[in-house]
């Protein structure tokens, strides 16, 4: 099963969502071919009441077995049904791979 559809099926088994986009990334991030890299957008009503700390956590626990590996990176845009209407639908463009940390500098 791909990375992507074990996203799918673990949030779609933990959260009631109303839209769900998963993005795989990896092609921005320089030296990785594998399915590392996801961009999330998940709007749920399970969300309404919770700080985004809160959201991030709940995110974190549904995919708690594949967060370290095989996943690297998950950037993850969270929203209510009445942010995400608010939002137009529009989510944050993804900014370019600096190729390797950026501390390393």
């Amino acid at each position: 099963m791909s990375i992507e559809s074990q996203i799918e099926t673990k949030l779609n088994a933990g959260l009631a969502l109303s839209h769900l986009e998963i993005i795989n990334e990896s092609h921005m991030h320089s030296g990785t071919r594998l399915d590392t890299h996801f961009k999330l957008v998940a709007v749920s009503n399970d969300f309404d009441g919770k700080r985004l700390i809160q959201r991030h956590q709940t995110i974190f626990g549904l995919l708690n077995d594949i967060m370290q590996n095989p996943i690297h990176a998950l950037s993850m845009h969270l929203y209510t049904e009445a942010e995400w209407a608010e939002k137009a639908g529009v989510v944050p463009a993804s900014p370019n791979c600096m190729g390797g940390s950026k501390h390393d500098k």
